[in-house]
């Protein structure tokens, strides 16, 4: 799902200074498979934390927080999109996502059911926010701090959201690994039907499709970690870590490549909803004359 280009500046001469260069990627089909990959890495990398290291989930949770607020500081300092730098708060979202969601579940014991519920109220409560900051909820527009922030926060209720999900389908539900997957696969097919042939609101599709590929990454990396006898292939998690990680370096190399060659055009400053005018990304207000 693309989310669509604003032309609210059609009518509004833009001068050199009324510009701002763009922190967040195009969604396109290769943000798809990086994403997909990334979250599936965030499954297996999550448990080799807390399972395979022994660090339990509290304390595997309180270290990847600790470096996700040190990468995800370097993000939102960054003047630019660096797709290395983007992935990688990505995937320790992910990675975070899956302890917090285990915590929850497990170690509080509060079930798989219960844990999808607090952290779907959560992301709906962040999304709520965002929309009434008015701020743009089109990820490719966001050109703010305060867009940024609230985006990088639903995607660590979403990620995190979507180990319970993933979950509580093949576990709670009794699916198993293989029907849950492909039961999210026939959905998120359903979504990029929706996109191509109806007239769905973009942004509600992309969010959608965000959230959901979470379980279906959450399947597909036990599928691949876990043992043969539950299920899986038997790659154990630091295995099916190392698998997914050659596969995303080598797709964000391509992405660094293709940024090189192509760099991402300059993005207008982002209209806020309540305000009508545009707005740096400190949050001053520009005015910008109409012709």
């Amino acid at each position: 799902m693309v989310a669509g280009k604003s032309d609210v500046y059609e009518d509004m001469p833009l001068t050199p200074g009324q510009y701002v260069l763009r922190k967040l990627p195009h969604i396109t089909a290769l943000f798809w498979a990086i994403k997909i990959l990334a979250t599936t890495l965030g499954e297996t990398a999550g448990d080799f934390f807390s399972q395979t290291l022994g660090l339990g989930t509290l304390r595997a949770a309180v270290l990847l927080f600790a470096i996700l607020l040190a990468a995800l500081t370097m993000q939102l300092r960054a003047g630019r999109f660096h797709p290395a730098l983007f992935w990688i708060v990505v995937v320790l979202t992910s990675t975070l996502g899956t302890t917090i969601s285990d915590f929850i579940n497990y170690t509080s014991h509060l079930g798989q059911l219960t844990g999808a519920l607090i952290l779907g109220s959560g992301l709906a409560v962040v999304l709520l926010v965002w929309w009434r900051s008015g701020q743009t909820l089109n990820v490719e527009n966001v050109a703010t701090l305060t867009g940024e922030v609230l985006f990088w926060i639903a995607v660590i209720f979403s990620n995190s959201l979507g180990t319970s999900t993933g979950d509580y389908l093949a576990g709670g539900l009794g699916l198993g690994l293989g029907p849950a997957a492909l039961m999210l696969t026939a959905a998120m097919l359903v979504l990029l039907a929706a996109h191509y042939f109806t007239k769905i609101n973009g942004i509600l599709l992309f969010w959608i499709a965000f959230i959901l590929t979470r379980p279906w990454g959450a399947e597909v990396g036990n599928i691949l970690s876990r043992s043969r006898d539950h299920g899986g292939l038997g790659l154990g998690n630091a295995g099916a870590s190392a698998i997914l990680l050659a596969i995303l370096v080598a797709l964000v190399g391509h992405q660094i490549l293709d940024v090189r060659r192509h760099p991402l055009e300059p993005l207008p400053l982002p209209m806020n909803r309540h305000t009508g005018q545009p707005q740096r990304p400190n949050g001053e207000v520009v005015t910008v004359a109409p012709r």
